[in-house]
């Protein structure tokens, strides 16, 4: 099982990805095995004058996740999250959150 965490515009699975990492609407927390999830909102990191990206990472990082999935993740938080140990897997965008767990769980998303 591994724990990931979607930047999405909505609460759902079937809710698309979100291009934005930093200033993604919120995170579906998925459980790669089972699809269980639960919707982290990200409102306060929206409309952030900066450090957006690294208050996602550190939300997502706290959340447990083990592996961040979305269009595009800024440097700041490209670091914070590789320094919490968590791997990246970006291009994303343009598909459902459960298209992403999908293709995560096929390995074709690479991950840095």
């Amino acid at each position: 099982m591994t724990k990931l965490a979607i930047s999405s515009e909505g609460p759902t699975l079937d809710d698309p990805v979100d291009p934005r990492f930093g200033r993604a609407g919120g995170f579906v927390i998925v459980d790669s095995e089972s699809l269980e999830n639960e919707y982290l909102d990200n409102g306060s990191a929206q409309v952030a004058p900066k450090g957006a990206g690294y208050q996602a990472a550190k939300l997502v990082a706290d959340a447990g996740a083990e592996v961040v999935l979305s269009g595009y993740v800024g440097p700041k938080a490209f670091d914070a999250l590789k320094a919490a140990g968590i791997r990246i897997g970006q291009e994303c965008d343009k598909m459902t959150v459960r298209q992403a767990v999908e293709k995560f769980k096929k390995g074709e998303i690479a991950l840095s």
